[in-house]
């Protein structure tokens, strides 16, 4: 048996370090007034209700210059309990509990601080009442995450995790509709983060969330179709930032890919509309002859939309930036297959040539821009030849334009970063912080078919989750973590929202340029060959839910593959199940087929049962 004592202590929380400045400054939060509503068991700290389920047998207050509240405890030094006012704005409070306990015995005691209003100063929580709240809560959060099932084995924990983890964190950091890439510094809505951040809550199957962001979101287009970069509690903002139109127009897609829902794609046409009206007007500012008929650094421009801020690199000297060209021509895909769902014939037509031009013009501008800087690679932008594959990536994945991109080049650039990559991670380069949107570089590789690089990336990634049991990254990560710099949010969803888009492509993804779906194309080995096999189920795709599963006999592999697919023109592909290797049998469906020299094995229907022996 044991006499014990807990002590709880109410005091200034800092948050934010002195570093952190943006949006909020940084340093302590503020606690002024600090009373006891009910005797033992409520108290009132400033706005916030504290609210315990078993009453406490004394309580102290002190003001911050009185000293160290820890301090002030261990010496017994308790006073009477007043009301505090601390003219310092870090008041400071004390409970003691008290506890007889037998072996073995176990005592509850929940501390409750609503964030939203209660009925009542003197509504008091009891342990059950608690425990229940508790396991809602939990379960809500579980179901509202779990949607896809996955049986991986323990070495795919963190992978899985973090994904959950961060699905959860983008749902905690929306303000309303507003989805927001974080809670402090970056608590705005950008079209930006919240198209990519949508996409990877629908590739979880989480999609109101999203139809609210799209019909909360749209309605602050300007009348002549701008699409504002960001929205906040001031309205939205007019500082132009070009990839914005290519943006919502992609979400507005992205949301019917994975629902279906004609009606609402109707309900935003206009705003589709709109929006491609306005990229029309900025393309016409670089269509004039002064630019056409220029020297090669005036052609370089010729065709796309004018330089902006977007890319944040350039910040401090807006840029043509090739970041935003290529959402402006995702956009124009869309905003032209959106119309083609509708029967909007006339409107499918004149967007289509809109299209059409503007490819040729970005292309050119491409050739010409890599001819002036002598570069072998994707130029972040016209004017400075700059190399920047955590921008150029985008081209592979959303936007899809892998078959216009120039070869070799765009191979010399995912070469060029895996270099610096391997350097970085191998310290044989001196380096200092990097930004983790980098992770959205995994889908590219597994894009290229480069599964081993991918899963390089993965792993260097993971070691800097910070702290690591939070499943999440800053926006800047340092190489001495301890280092007191500016480190944006933590989580940050943006971030967090690129690695599930990446981590996703690993189990699946839709390949538009062949109009199939490839599954499996770079799990890693290790997972595929766990003794008791894997299986996912219920991931969501442009074609419908998929599940499958992969088990190891021997020298056989056994791949199931099912669900109410309506497929793409070329179904479903899956490679890279043995490294690579051909196997020298194939079964599907209990028939024998012959093997493909490149490996990849073609379906056609739901269910699949196929066996590939090597």
């Amino acid at each position: 048996p044991a006499d014990v004592k807990l002590v709880l202590l109410v005091r200034p929380f800092q948050v934010n370090p002195w570093y952190q400045f943006l949006n909020l400054t940084g340093g302590t939060g503020k606690v002024n007034r600090v009373e006891e509503i009910v005797k033992g068991r409520q108290l009132k700290i400033d706005s916030k209700t504290l609210s315990l389920t078993r009453p406490y047998s004394r309580y102290t207050t002190a003001a911050f210059r009185q000293g160290n509240l820890a301090e002030i405890v261990r010496s017994a030094a308790w006073s009477p309990a007043t009301t505090l006012i601390d003219p310092d704005h870090l008041g400071q409070a004390a409970m003691e509990f008290s506890f007889s306990l037998r072996p073995d015995e176990v005592e509850e005691l929940f501390a409750t601080v609503p964030y939203h209003t209660i009925d009542s100063p003197a509504q008091l929580p009891d342990n059950e009442t608690m425990a229940e709240a508790f396991d809602r809560a939990s379960e809500f959060w579980a179901s509202k995450v779990g949607h896809i099932d996955f049986k991986l084995p323990p070495q795919a924990r963190p992978v899985i995790d973090t994904w959950l983890s961060n699905l959860i964190y983008i749902l905690i950091n929306r303000d309303m509709a507003g989805i927001q890439p974080g809670s402090r510094s970056y608590e705005r809505s950008w079209i930006r983060d919240g198209s990519l951040t949508s996409s990877a809550l629908l590739k979880s199957g989480i999609t109101q969330e999203v139809k609210d962001f799209i019909r909360w979101y749209a309605p602050y287009q300007y009348e002549n179709g701008k699409v504002p970069c960001v929205v906040d509690f001031r309205g939205p903002d007019p500082v132009p930032e070009h990839d914005s139109h290519g943006q919502l127009i992609y979400l507005i897609r992205e949301y019917f890919n994975f629902t279906g829902d004609t009606a609402f794609l109707n309900e935003m046409n206009p705003y589709v509309l709109n929006a491609v009206s306005y990229i029309q007007t900025l393309i016409a500012e670089r269509s004039t002859d002064y630019y056409r008929l220029g020297s090669d650094s005036l052609r370089a421009h010729y065709g796309i939309v004018p330089e902006s801020i977007s890319h944040e690199g350039y910040s401090e000297k807006p840029m043509h930036s090739y970041w935003d060209n290529f959402f402006i021509i995702k956009g124009l895909k869309d905003a032209t297959e959106i119309q083609r769902i509708l029967g909007r014939t006339a409107d499918y037509e004149r967007i289509a040539r809109v299209r059409d031009k503007f490819t040729v013009d970005l292309y050119n501008s491409i050739a010409l821009a890599m001819q002036l800087h002598g570069i072998d690679y994707i130029p972040g932008c016209v004017e400075l030849g700059d190399f920047d594959a955590t921008s150029t990536t985008v081209a592979l994945t959303p936007c899809n334009e892998y078959q216009h991109l120039p070869k070799p080049e765009v191979y010399n650039t995912f070469n060029k970063y895996f270099d610096f990559f391997v350097k970085r991670r191998d310290g044989k380069l001196d380096w200092t912080n990097y930004t983790p949107y980098e992770n959205r570089l995994i889908g590219s590789f597994v894009f290229l078919d480069q599964p081993d690089r991918a899963h390089e990336l993965v792993d260097f990634f993971l070691a800097d989750r910070r702290p690591q049991g939070w499943n999440h990254w800053a926006e800047v990560v340092w190489k001495n973590y301890r280092e007191p710099r500016f480190i944006g949010d933590m989580p940050h969803t943006w971030v967090g929202s690129d690695f599930i888009n990446a981590i996703r492509s690993m189990f699946v993804y839709e390949d538009e340029l062949d109009q199939s779906l490839v599954i499996a194309s770079a799990l890693p080995q290790d997972w595929i060959d766990y003794p008791e096999g894997i299986a996912v189920s219920n991931l969501p795709t442009y074609y419908g839910e998929i599940s499958y599963s992969i088990v190891r006999q021997e020298n056989t592999y056994i791949i199931r593959v099912e669900g109410d697919l309506n497929l793409p023109h070329n179904g479903m592909k899956i490679k890279n199940i043995n490294k690579g290797k051909l196997p020298s049998a194939m079964r599907i469906n209990g028939t024998i087929k012959p093997v493909s020299n490149d490996g990849v094995i073609q379906i056609n229907r739901t269910p699949a049962l196929i066996e590939l022996t090597y």
